[in-house]
């Protein structure tokens, strides 16, 4: 399997001395947070859109979120991230979360979950 799919099949890492049904809630929460977010060009959320690469739950509850665009121009590149960090922060029993905004591997469509294909009509 490809980097790529991996992380398209599991972006959600969990490296935590959490208790598992604590780590399974925050992975719940943070996903469905994920999916309140949508670029505002684009109908589908972020997540469905294949642009969240990584999220790593630590154990003193802050998260890392590795995200990347659909194009180094995306005119939501400023307001993205933040609002990616809101929604995760918005989930009880979140600590600090830092987005970073990478470029490797590259987004494209194949990223897509089969409901933003859907949504798009990108079949």
């Amino acid at each position: 399997m490809s980097d790529t799919a991996e992380i398209k099949a599991n972006p959600m890492e969990t490296r935590s001395a959490l208790p598992p049904e604590e780590t399974e809630r925050l992975t719940t929460e943070i996903i469905a947070g994920l999916k309140t977010v949508f670029d505002p060009e684009i109908p589908a959320d972020i997540y469905e859109l294949g642009l969240i690469y990584k999220v790593e739950i630590k154990d003193d509850r802050s998260v890392d979120v590795q995200m990347t665009l659909t194009t180094p121009n995306c005119p939501a590149a400023g307001e993205l991230p933040t609002m990616v960090e809101n929604a995760v922060a918005s989930v009880p029993g979140v600590g600090v979360v830092d987005v970073k905004v990478v470029w490797e591997p590259p987004w494209t469509p194949e990223r897509m979950s089969d409901e933003a294909r859907l949504v798009l009509n990108m079949w």
